[in-house]
């Protein structure tokens, strides 16, 4: 999450996210209007590129050289794209094709999938746990997990009783989560097993479109954002973990009366009460609009990240001890010429409260990314960490160079 990707009729941006102040223009692109998918191989200079002139057409470049690398053109509309240093999947209506992204060599053709009108599909970004999730059924929750590395079929999990809506993997993955059309409860899954882990309730009010769904890279939290104007943050934990006594008050009652009710109650009832309710939450002044979330770390905070399809980024600040509704921070126009123009109005600069700055400075335990395993947001040039060959081939591709992971200011 330190980079942003954004098609637009002209063609596409990209932005890096190293500072809440300041969003800065990557790169931009002219060539070919009308981009409704571009994917970025995390900080280096590939891209891929879905023009709605050319929508059966996958574009392959090396934005900073201003080459094209190879394309590949499918039987359909593409539908979504997934890739991480091992391997780029490429989702069509009725079937999956899976790419060695180091040549770009066409490894497995996953025919006669069930229709997919989204391209809902998810890839971990952990390549040495290349798992592909995608629907498994077009009537049921049923999810279809896929081994993109041996290239064989890992488990089936039925994960709810409606069509899927949201899919995502954790930073190493380890879990996988998912929502059903109906958007009321999300599940975590382990992976490759497909066991239950947690299973959080989003509403029960009303149904609603779970748009974007995401780990922050330490996997404690979950973000689920929809096309209301909430954005729901879950923590990871037991409910028998050490938690403060709640206060005495009339819910706090209530709920410990459900919770001795659980008991008594069908397993399908008493796992509907023992819901947690959301750690934190955001809530925009918009709805109806599709959204993306991301949780990262900028400038050393935990910071929650939502685009909307207007184009704008909103980054709000996150306190991961006492959670909460999360202060706006920052509002930035993704649409302006040039250097981005930033909108002053909704610059919004509250002041930081105790417990959160108190919490950052406990933050120093929390795990970084250079100690996940198999994983390195910057393929570990900025660590002086010396990429291995077989990690990157000698045709087309050539993720190999130093220059191509700038450095973050800090």
């Amino acid at each position: 999450c330190s980079s942003l990707a954004i098609g637009t009729t002209t063609g596409y941006r990209l932005f890096s996210l190293s500072s809440v102040e300041q969003l800065d223009q990557v790169h931009e692109s002219n060539e070919i209007p009308d981009v409704y998918i571009v994917e970025r191989l995390f900080s280096s200079s590939l891209v891929v590129v879905v023009s709605r002139a050319k929508p059966q057409q996958m574009n392959v470049y090396h934005f900073k050289k201003g080459t094209e690398i190879c394309n590949y053109s499918y039987s359909s509309h593409i539908l979504s794209i997934r890739l991480n240093r091992q391997r780029l999947v490429v989702c069509l209506e009725e079937s999956i094709y899976i790419h060695n992204i180091k040549d770009m060599k066409l490894l497995k053709t996953i025919l006669d999938t069930p229709p997919n009108t989204t391209g809902l599909c998810a890839l971990s970004i952990n390549h040495a746990n290349s798992y592909l999730a995608y629907p498994g059924s077009a009537t049921s929750g049923e999810i279809a997990l896929y081994d993109g590395n041996t290239l064989k079929t890992a488990c089936t999990i039925p994960a709810h009783d409606g069509p899927l809506a949201a899919l995502a993997f954790n930073s190493t993955g380890s879990k996988l989560a998912s929502a059903s059309e109906k958007g009321t409860v999300i599940r975590v899954f382990s992976v490759p097993g497909g066991q239950k882990l947690y299973e959080f309730r989003r509403g029960m009010k009303r149904y609603v479109n779970i748009s974007s769904l995401v780990f922050s890279m330490d996997s404690q939290f979950l973000c689920a954002s929809s096309n209301t104007e909430t954005v729901h943050i879950f923590k990871l934990e037991h409910l028998t973990d050490s938690r403060p006594e709640e206060p005495p008050t009339w819910s706090g009652y209530m709920g410990k009366m459900f919770q001795a009710a659980t008991n008594y109650l069908p397993a399908q009832v008493s796992g509907m009460m023992s819901q947690d309710r959301a750690f934190a939450t955001v809530r925009l002044n918009i709805s109806g609009q599709r959204n993306i979330c991301a949780l990262s770390t900028i400038q050393k905070l935990p910071r929650l990240l939502v685009t909307t399809s207007d184009g704008h980024l909103y980054i709000y600040n996150l306190d991961p001890q006492d959670g909460g509704e999360c202060v706006l921070i920052k509002n930035h126009s993704l649409l302006g010429s040039g250097k981005m123009e930033e909108n002053k109005e909704n610059d919004l600069q509250p002041p930081v409260p105790q417990s959160y700055a108190a919490t950052v400075a406990r933050q120093s335990t929390v795990p970084s990314t250079s100690t996940m395993p198999g994983y390195s947001e910057d393929g570990g040039a900025l660590r002086g960490e010396v990429i291995p060959e077989h990690e990157f081939a000698t045709g087309p591709v050539c993720l190999d160079d130093e220059n191509e992971f700038p450095p973050v200011s800090i």
